[in-house]
This record gives C-alpha cells, structure tokens and sequence, in this order.
C-alpha cells in the first residue's frame, strides 16, 4: 500500500521500486541455475556504468546481469520478452542490484566486519540445486554447473560474499513492522478522500484521413523511425533432440530382470501390518499419567487432549519401522504389541511422554510377482532408459570435449539433425506474423544465443523426460532495417496514423487549455465539433477503491487525483487510440481522527512495507558513504543495446 500511495501523492505511473540484493543468494541457485550478478571487481572491459568506492562495474557486468536475470524469469515464464522485462522495471533492478551488493560490501568491510569462507561453502552446500541423490553437496555438480552458466567458482563466491553483507547490514530494518498510529493518520485520511470528475476521449479514428502520403514523405518517415522497421539480429540454431524413444527398444524389461527386482524387494511386497495410531506428547510425566487415566476411564483420547490445553496427532497406516522412526521404538513395539481400542502408555519418546491410542489395525496382503509385475515393469524401464540416456549423453560429451564437430557427432551416433528458422533470442522471426515461439526449443535457441560463432557445440536438457539435445550455432544475421519497399503498405498505415494521432492531440491540447481557462468541459468538447454526450464519462471514486484493485489503479484514475481541482490534464491512450482528457471536478478530503479502525488496518499495511523502506533509506545512506557514482550515458546505451537485441516490435 505504502508504494500505492506514493505514486498517487507524487504522480508517478508504473515506477518500479527496487530494493538491495537480499534474495541474491536464492535467485543464484534457484530452479538448478546459478545466476550471475557480476560487480565487485575491476571493470572487464566496455563502458564503466558506476563506480563504488574505487570499483567499477562495467557494462558487460551489467549486460550478463540483465540476461542471466532474464533467463531466471523466462524459466517461469517463457513467453516474457527482453522488451517486456526491460521496460517492466527488470534492467532498473539489475542496476540497483549491482550497485547497491558492492556497496554493502565496500561499507561493511570499512566498518571490520568480514564474511569467512566457512560461511560462504556453507551457502554453496546448502543449495539444494547442488545436492546429489544422497541429499548432500554434490562437488562435480556445482563444477557442471559452473561450466553450464560460464562461471568461475571466484565469482559465485564473490556474489556470496557480497549477499551475505547485504543480508548481515540490512536484516534488523528490513525486518521492522512498527508503525505508530501519528504515522499511519494521514495515509489513513488520504484512503478516505473523495473525488468526482469527467473523463474525455478525442478519439484517433474520429480524425480526418487525408490525402495519401507521397513516397518522398513515407522515405522521411521511414527514416526517422527506422528503428521501428529494423529486425534484430537472428541466428540459425543446428540442433538434433535425443529422447527416450531412441532407446525405447533397448530400455524394455526382460521377465528375468523383473523376477530379479522382485527379489531384490521382497521386503516391499511382503505382508505387512499397518496401523493408525493416535497420540498425545507431554513434557511432564505426571501430567502424562493424569491423562492417560483420564483416557483409560472413557474419556475420549481429543476431549483429554483438548482439556490439558494440547492436540492430538495421528500418525495413519504407518508400518511398525516408520512409526518408529517418527516416535521410538519403545512407543513403537507397544503401539503394534496392543490390540485395536487399546490406550498406552505413558511412555517416554524424544520429545516428552507420548499417551497413545491404537484406532485401527489392517493387514496388507502384499503383491505376488504377478501383481508387482506391471509396477516393476515400469521402474525398471525407467530406470534402463535414464541409463540409457546418460551413455548416450556422456558418449557426445566426450566426443564435444576431445574436439569433435556438430555433424560428427551426429553421424557417429545416428542423430536426425535439424535446425530452426532465423530466430530471435526469443525464438521468433519478426518478419513472419504468424512466427511464433516453440515450447520444446527455448532451451535450444538460447543455447544459441549464448555461443559464439566457432564455439563447441552444447549439450541442452529438453522437457522433463530425460530428453537432451546437441545444439550448435549455424548463421548470425545481423540486425537490419527491412527494406522501404517490401514494407511500404504498413509504413503507409503508421504514417496516416500518426498524422491522425497529431491532429487528435492537437483537438485535445486546446480542450484542456480551455478548460483550465474555465470554459465547462461539456462545452469545450462542442466547440471542438466532438459529441461531449458520448466522449464525456462522469466518474468518482475514493483512493481506497484504487487501492484496492490488484491490478494497480487505472491511469485515468490516478491521473485524476493527482490533478487540482477545476483543472484537467491530458492522457495519451494505448495502441494510439487518440487521448483521454481527465478533469478533476471536486475533492473531499479525508479525515480518520474519528476512525480508529482505519488507522489500525493502515498501520498493519505499512508495517508489512516499513521494514523495506527503512532499509532503502538505509542502502541510499550507504552508497553515498562509500561514494557511488552512475555513468547514465553507458547505462541508457546497455538498456538500448538490450531492447535492440530484444526486437520488441511496435
């Protein structure tokens, strides 16, 4: 709420807040990726984008940055574009981010604090992307992952060290959520303040067409915008897929290996006893006995529970051996020594004196081999085709290592090799309409967009069935602006709309300067030949109502109430629609003096946001402690590059 309102008050639509590098490390080994946020070094090489203290982050460090973040999100969201996270706010963070890591590190090593390497293997081993089928830190697949992600173990430490600053510094205020009522009053007021106004549309398709664009107007145009006409660079990615049908044939189970699995696991098909068991754990024993009397008596084992101020737990169709693992073994053996109604103990477990009750019994037959048959068949088909997949898979690793091409491994291992379109990062060909991204080769295509011509072919993983791909680099096409005269039917369209566009805006400029000036909207619209019966919309809201959309308040909305009384504003319409006039007609101040109520549920909002604007005052104090200063110019020219490469299409 609390950054809600801070747009309205400053009106501000779509700022993106950031905040320090508190989540680095879950965002660097989040989903089996490791994340690279780069800085704390001298600048590699380009453009210095800021300056810490005495060390800059260059503008590669920001470009890695921004792509590996992007490839983070893209694995949650796939069809999110580079534009599309840009210009959302993505690129600001990762320059906040940045920044704001190496400053927490500059700050605290000034004041003699330090992060050991104890501390920082510590986080390495913890990841549970780096943990192997034991549960424990796996050391060859933090290396594999390393040289997947193009990473030194030096840097992943770095970003460690530099989190770990950042989470010591800024825990005790980010963690703050106190916010007293003298604070919270006047957020209160605002929520309840009233506005009416109206709403005006001078609509683009209302404008006349004019004459048709001359070729010399449409060549100027062209040229003024050709960056709106310029197709970003697309590569041609080689790839050919190696999935389980490869080895279907092969991965298929005898009835010798099924018996013998059967055999392997008799214990998991034996007959067995399960049963449920109820219970209660008390840390004191006399309390203990008092309740197992109690129950013994005919008190029900809940209502006993209840009474002593605890609830009961059950533990349903346990085996013997699992029951024991979750209490102990003396509750254990007496649990399936009594008969079904029977109450135990008290006896004494790990965590007090356990009173239990044995609710039912049930035999399980277990599985005869003709039974098992079908479950085994397919385990062990599992099994043999990852087997399978993983000699295949190692084979062509050995084969990339020791020098060998695309088209050589292919032909040793009988590969249908493919190859997609010339494609976007995002796996799309902007001069085909229809173009559209495929699922099963985003994998592909940013392996592609990751490598260099003349760089070893990669190994990707596909889907989630084991399926992996070989995947190299083919042609690069550089970025280009598509030729006047294969595309001259839609300058043509953007040309006429824009000129529409223009003359829309010029209508409206003049209705919001007459209104200011005091003429009634209703009029100002007539005297500009629009129908104000139909373009005008009367509209009246509260600040809590805008407050509570999830979708953020509309912009015509916010708009209104960051406008004076009896004054108007204008508003550019999406799609160049034509543009919306917004007049702000009569405002009724809020008061939450006689609203207690309010008051508390605006300070249990801020509170969930006080800690996070504590710690930006914070994180800003720090930076300028330790001096930062920002290359706005190399910044702007990274953020342009990127939505260069994006070919975010108009």
């Amino acid at each position: 709420m609390l950054s809600f309102l801070r747009r309205l008050t400053h009106s501000k639509v779509g700022v993106v807040v950031t905040l320090i590098a508190l989540v680095l490390i879950a965002l660097a080994f989040a989903a089996g990726g490791i994340t690279n946020f780069g800085g704390g070094g001298p600048a590699a090489s380009g453009d210095t984008i800021a300056t810490v203290g005495k060390t800059t982050i260059s503008a590669n460090d920001l470009k890695t940055t921004v792509q590996d973040e992007y490839n983070a999100y893209r694995q949650q969201n796939p069809q999110l574009t580079m534009a599309e996270y840009v210009q959302g706010g993505g690129f600001d963070a990762s320059v906040e981010r940045l920044i704001n890591a190496l400053a927490f590190q500059k700050y605290a090593q000034s004041q003699g604090m330090a992060v050991s390497k104890k501390a920082i293997d510590g986080q390495i081993a913890s990841s549970p992307a780096l943990q192997g089928p034991n549960g424990k830190f796996d050391p060859a697949l933090y290396q594999q992952l390393l040289q997947q992600q193009r990473l030194t173990d030096a840097a992943v430490r770095t970003q460690i060290e530099q989190s770990l600053y950042a989470q010591m510094l800024t825990s005790p205020t980010a963690g703050a959520n106190q916010v007293p009522p003298k604070l919270a009053k006047p957020y209160a007021s605002l929520l309840l303040e009233k506005r009416t106004g109206s709403i005006g549309f001078v609509p683009t398709s209302q404008m006349p067409a004019g004459p048709a664009p001359t070729d010399k107007e449409l060549a100027t145009w062209y040229q003024h915008h050709i960056d709106r006409y310029t197709v970003p660079e697309r590569r041609v990615i080689r790839y050919a897929i190696v999935t389980p049908d490869a080895v279907k044939a092969e991965a298929a189970p005898t009835d010798a290996e099924i018996a013998q699995a059967y055999k392997a696991q008799a214990a998991r098909f034996a007959p067995v006893e399960k049963r449920t068991v109820k219970q209660v754990v008390i840390a004191d024993q006399a309390a203990a006995d008092a309740l197992a009397k109690k129950v013994k008596a005919g008190t029900s084992l809940d209502a006993a529970a209840k009474a002593a101020g605890l609830e009961a737990s059950t533990a349903s169709d346990v085996t013997k051996a699992d029951f024991a693992k979750q209490t102990s073994a003396d509750l254990a053996n007496a649990a399936f020594a009594a008969k079904q109604g029977d109450v135990i103990g008290p006896i004494k477990t790990g965590f007090g004196y356990s009173v239990a009750r044995v609710e039912k019994i049930t035999q399980d037959p277990g599985k005869t081999l003709a039974q098992a048959h079908d479950v085994l068949a397919k385990e062990i088909t599992q099994q043999k085709t990852n087997d399978l997949l993983g000699q295949i898979h190692d084979k062509i690793d050995d084969a990339l290592t020791s020098g060998a091409t695309f088209d050589e491994v292919v032909a040793d291992q009988k590969l249908n090799a493919q190859q997609t379109g010339p494609v976007t990062q995002q796996g799309i060909d902007p001069t085909d309409p229809a173009s559209r991204p495929d699922p099963r080769l985003t994998q592909i295509v940013q392996s592609g967009f990751d490598a260099q011509q003349g760089d070893t072919p990669e190994l990707v993983q596909v889907g989630q069935d084991g399926a992996f791909a070989v995947a190299a680099l083919g042609n690069v096409i550089a970025a280009a602006p598509q030729p006047l005269d294969k595309i001259k039917d839609r300058v043509a369209k953007d040309f006429t709309t824009d000129r529409a566009d223009q003359a829309a805006h010029k209508i409206a400029t003049e209705i919001v300067a007459k209104v200011n000036k005091g003429t009634p909207i209703a009029q100002a619209f007539t005297e500009a030949k629009l129908p104000a019966n139909q373009a005008i919309q009367p509209v009246h809201a509260t600040r809590a109502q805008l407050a509570a959309n999830p979708q953020g308040a509309p912009p015509p909305l916010a708009l209104m109430f960051s406008t004076p009384a009896k004054q108007a504003k204008l508003l550019e319409a999406p799609n160049n629609a034509g543009w919306l006039i917004v007049y702000t007609d009569t405002i009724d101040r809020g008061d939450a003096s006689d609203k207690p109520d309010v008051v508390n549920a605006t300070r249990r909002d801020l509170g969930q946001f006080v800690g996070r604007e504590y710690a930006e005052e914070f994180a800003a104090a720090v930076r300028k402690a330790v001096g930062v200063t920002r290359n706005e110019a190399a910044i702007a020219k990274v953020r342009q590059q990127l939505l260069g490469a994006a070919g975010d299409q108009p």
